[in-house]
């Protein structure tokens, strides 16, 4: 196995005049993507949002929720060309890092049975598995249920 070096990456609070590049992100990288303007709602909404940004060009995003005590991780990508340097690592580490900042105390997420890639990188930082939402991305196929994650921030 090579270990590939992870390139400079530098995360900062996502601005509306980066939602038409999260935007293509996210349609090149999802069937059923989010639409520039669900982006520009979380942004108006005051939702902790986040671009990552490799050698001058956007490799990914986050979105994030807080309220009550809890978080709620509502996108995560990166970009098909940059995946697989650990920077999806990197992103949801500063999406859990804003959590806390923010007074949470659990996180919590949705992810595709069909998207394994993923499933690993949450378990890997500490998610796990708390249930199932049934029917709840749309698939070419119908509907795909969610995977429903949870990590608590802090200790019992």
């Amino acid at each position: 196995m090579v270990a590939v070096a992870r390139p400079h990456a530098e995360v900062r609070a996502m601005r509306r005049e980066d939602l038409p590049g999260v935007a293509a992100l996210e349609r090149a990288a999802y069937d059923f993507p989010w639409s520039e303007g669900i982006f520009g709602d979380c942004l108006k909404a005051g939702h902790p949002a986040w671009v990552l940004w490799v050698e001058g060009e956007m490799a990914g995003y986050g979105v994030l929720s807080v309220a009550a005590g809890e978080a709620h991780v509502l996108n995560l990508c990166i970009s098909q060309n940059q995946r697989g340097l650990g920077l999806g690592r990197h992103l949801l580490r500063r999406l859990l890092d804003v959590a806390r900042w923010n007074g949470a105390e659990r996180v919590f997420l949705e992810v595709r049975p069909s998207n394994p890639v993923a499933q690993t990188l949450y378990r890997s930082i500490g998610f796990e598995e708390i249930g199932r939402r049934p029917n709840y991305y749309p698939a070419k196929q119908g509907r795909e249920d969610a995977i429903v994650m949870a990590l608590d921030l802090v200790a019992p």
